[in-house]
């Protein structure tokens, strides 16, 4: 998560920015006119919240122009306004993109920030032409900070379900009745979310003590005892599945304690419950650690790739050394990425990074979209992981994920799309060229997780593809904005784009639906629950009081010109054409890597972060983007951390 400005200093900011500047106040001091300081400019940059885009993951993250992150020293200001000077043309410093682009002299995809002839651009252009005096300046502050912690994870629901069937036996699925977890950063099991409330301690120890008395229900029949029952077998016992409960070996003083729980119960068999009720509630067993240390890599290395705990083999090559190495982490990789279990794995990922929860739990209108129901969302869902496992599993250019065009289709898909029915259920169906239909933004479940239950979201699905694909943060609306479309009426039917174009015109809001509205507008051409249409259907329904009167439908004519504002000639009108140019950016390859880094790590990337980011994406890139390899780079970068 990012680090911020201190709480107190954003509350002077903000006071400080809601004044007006009038001249006497922004223009330079007497006699400083040689050396304006960059904290005369910086409140400026602050209230047109620049500093929203111009970062790491923000949608100017492709910019040479970073604002540093986290708490900001004054002399670490001031050395940062003076690196800005790497975007001032010297020889005609009026010219300079810092000048021409915060005033959309020069297109900016933020809009205009500073308004022309503003006091507030008096200041701007008195800075650039002192950078352009000064020379090229001191470069910026180190933005690198400080190396992430070391991070205390707990188990994810399905990480719970999968680890108590692989330890157990158990198939249970006892996480299915703990309370839900909250998506953070795009991902539900960020360790920044997850503490351990009241509700969710309690349900850890019902789950403990049904899943001990299930393991020994009718007996050792999980074969978890090692040994003949008799006071010697109780060490080994706790020795043997306290190593595997804990993903490391037990201390000597947690053998004893353990072992001396299990003999307050004569029968052994109660006893062994007893020690295994206890230890499903310890810490050990809730939490995993990404600190260093052979058991420690294991643990991050099954988790990442499988989703569950180390086997047998995986706790023998930490014990033996062979986890101390870079080539000894990525020889278990590969072996771990054959195992089936990497492929429930990989389906978890690409569920919650796709949303599934979404669309399949998504409402829509039942007398505009008649063919929707719990099926058909299941069915869309199934599609988008069957066309990633494809790629996954046999080796192909990840990237072609946003472009292909083919789908796994489901009879009730096929009647969806108006396609022929498959030969199979899921059978591999190329597309029509006249589809306009390809990769993952031509599917149902995209496009309708990010729609309205009535009507599409264009706002939405933009929002999507700059926070999913690209890994661009969009700030929230300022609040207090009403974000309240326009209303459809049969006296004045209007299309989504003539709606938002309200957005538009007001200056708050101007800025940040300019970057995601008309990547949503290019994709009008498909309604709320994915289904292709020529032109927008407006269907206005009979109140309760016109019983009598028949609906009534409008149609109007789409524009579906859209495009992504950063990314250079990104014109597009369909999903086809947006997944080519998605497939071919830099931006969309880097945030893959980025999404698998977060959903791995348990975290957001930091500028410390960066080096191993770009080192395997490198490697993700040169191995003609089979995701398999970005997993082992991953897999084995973070064991030099």
């Amino acid at each position: 998560m990012r680090r911020s400005l201190p709480y107190s200093f954003c509350l002077l900011l903000f006071a400080f920015c809601l004044l007006p500047f009038p001249p006497s106040l922004l223009a330079l001091p007497a006699g400083a006119s040689d050396a304006p300081t960059f904290n005369q400019l910086f409140p400026i940059f602050a209230k047109a919240n620049c500093r929203a885009c111009h970062n790491a993951a923000g949608v100017a993250s492709a910019t040479r122009l970073h604002f540093p992150e986290g708490e900001i020293a004054p002399a670490d200001l001031e050395a940062f306004g003076r690196s800005l000077a790497v975007l001032v043309d010297r020889a005609h410093p009026d010219a300079s993109p810092l000048f021409l682009k915060p005033t959309n002299r020069v297109k900016h995809t933020g809009g205009k920030l500073i308004a022309p002839e503003s006091p507030e651009e008096e200041v701007l252009l008195a800075w650039v032409r002192y950078l352009a005096r000064t020379g090229p300046g001191v470069s910026a502050p180190p933005s690198a900070g400080k190396a992430a912690p070391a991070l205390l994870r707990r188990l994810t629901h399905s990480q719970y379900n999968r680890t108590v069937r692989d330890l157990l036996g158990d198939q249970t699925g006892p996480a299915g009745q703990f309370p839900p977890e909250d998506f953070v950063n795009g991902f539900k099991n960020q360790a920044d979310a997850q503490s351990i409330p009241a509700l969710l301690a309690e349900a850890y120890g019902a789950a403990a003590e049904n899943l001990a008395r299930n393991a020994f229900r009718g007996g050792d029949l999980h074969r978890l005892v090692p040994c003949k029952p008799s006071p010697a077998c109780r060490a080994q016992f706790v020795r043997e599945f306290g190593l595997k409960a804990f993903r490391r070996p037990l201390s000597a003083k947690e053998v004893e304690r353990y072992s001396g729980l299990m003999a307050k119960e004569r029968d052994f068999v109660k006893g062994a419950q007893l020690v295994v009720e206890a230890m499903l509630q310890s810490p050990a067993f809730l939490f995993h650690a990404e600190a260093r240390g052979p058991y420690q890599s294991a643990s991050r290395l099954s988790y990442f790739l499988w989703d569950t705990m180390p086997d047998g083999a995986l706790f023998r090559a930490a014990a033996s050394g062979q986890l101390a190495t870079p080539a000894g982490i990525e020889k278990e990789a590969r072996r771990l990425l054959d195992d089936p279990r990497a492929r429930s794995a990989l389906d978890e990922f690409v569920g919650q990074w796709m949303r599934f929860d979404r669309v399949l739990t998504t409402i829509k209108d039942r007398r505009l979209f008649p063919m929707f129901n719990p099926e058909l969302a299941a069915a869309m869902a199934e599609e988008t992981r069957l066309l990633i496992a494809d790629a996954v599993w046999n080796d192909r250019d990840f990237m072609s994920v946003f472009s292909a065009e083919h789908g796994f289709l489901s009879a009730d898909l096929a009647g969806l799309y108006r396609f022929p029915v498959p030969p199979g259920e899921y059978a591999r169906v190329n597309f029509p060229a006249a589809s306009d239909r390809a990769g993952l933004l031509g599917q149902a479940t995209f496009l309708s997780l990010t729609s309205k239950p009535e009507e599409t979201s264009p706002t939405a699905r933009g929002l999507f593809v700059r926070e999913q694909f690209l890994c661009q943060h969009v700030p929230d609306p300022p609040p207090g904005i009403n974000s309240n479309l326009p209303p459809l009426t049969e006296a004045r039917p209007l299309t989504n784009r003539e709606r938002l174009a309200g957005h538009l015109s007001q200056p708050m809001c101007a800025t940040c639906h300019n970057l995601i509205d008309p990547i949503g507008f290019g994709l009008e051409k498909f309604d709320a629950i994915g289904a292709r249409r020529e032109r927008l259907k407006l269907t206005f329904l009979p109140g309760r009081k016109e019983a009598q009167r028949k609906p009534s439908t409008v149609e109007l004519d789409l524009d579906t010109r859209g495009s992504i504002g950063g990314i250079p000639n990104s014109e597009f009108a369909s999903p086809k054409e947006l997944g080519r140019v998605l497939a071919a950016s830099r931006q969309c390859q880097e945030c893959v890597v980025k999404q698998v880094f977060r959903y791995g790590f348990g975290r957001l990337e930091t500028p410390a972060d960066k080096p191993l980011i770009q080192a395997v994406y490198e490697r993700f890139r040169a191995s003609g983007f089979r995701f398999r390899e970005m997993l082992v780079a991953l897999a084995t970068a973070s064991a030099a951390e």
